[in-house]
């Protein structure tokens, strides 16, 4: 699982996981399987109501074009998730860390008909492999990419965080908080990092601006990324 930045647009990196090939792999596999099922179950309905199989462009707009439609419409409409994708934990974002769009889900739908379909998948497979960061040619046009949602455990599990050996904390006030508390804002801060939830990083500023009691000059994402930097050194040094 090969890990790669993004730099958002308040200049924060974050570090996404690149999708592994064979989870991507899984979940075209799987939502193959959800077209296919949706079909076969369309037409043995149509066949139970005594459908007219001679209207062509009844077929088309109740078994074809949903099928066609699929990938785009469930990117657009679940952010950035299939049936699939949503199994194997797998996710269509920005590379600049903003929420994609129906016009980069569209760009992407467009050309999976190049590196998907023309080419049985080859094309994806191999751009994939150099680029590194999952995208596959879809993907670089669109500005897109794959990750991995799933989680490892590790120290960011923790409420503990990697500080610089001479790092100097800005908000005395953290000592306010106790570690549960703290462990609450910094998952609930990581979370809406990754899913891009502006509107949770705003409301979890607020809370913390409350309790500490301060203006800080800071935007909402880097201050409360101080805060739990400041919240680490004071407990490793008190």
């Amino acid at each position: 699982m090969k890990e790669f930045q993004i730099e958002t647009a308040q200049n924060v990196a974050i570090h996404q996981n690149a999708a592994p090939l064979l989870d991507r792999m899984l979940g075209y596999i799987i939502d193959s399987c959800v077209i296919f099922f949706y079909g076969f179950s369309a037409i043995l309905l149509l066949r139970a109501l005594d459908f007219d199989f001679r209207d062509a462009w009844a077929i088309y707009l109740l078994v074809t074009l949903p099928a066609f439609l699929y990938y785009v419409l469930l990117e657009t409409f679940w952010d950035g998730l299939t049936i699939g994708k949503f199994v194997v934990k797998t996710r269509v974002v920005k590379l600049d860390g903003s929420k994609a769009g129906f016009g980069n889900y569209f760009v992407r739908w467009i050309l999976r008909f190049v590196d998907i379909v023309l080419t049985s998948g080859a094309l994806a497979v191999v751009t994939i492999l150099v680029k590194g960061n999952g995208q596959r040619l879809g993907d670089i046009a669109a500005g897109t990419t794959v990750v991995s949602e799933k989680r490892k455990v590790s120290i960011n599990d923790t409420v503990l965080k990697d500080i610089a050996p001479d790092y100097r904390p800005k908000y005395a006030q953290v000592t306010l908080f106790s570690d549960s508390e703290m462990q609450t804002i910094k998952n609930l801060y990581e979370q809406a990092i990754r899913q891009r939830q502006h509107n949770v990083i705003n409301k979890l500023y607020d809370r913390i601006v409350t309790v500490m009691q301060i203006v800080p000059s800071e935007t909402p994402i880097n201050f409360i990324n101080t805060v739990i930097k400041d919240y680490n050194y004071y407990t490793q040094n008190m």
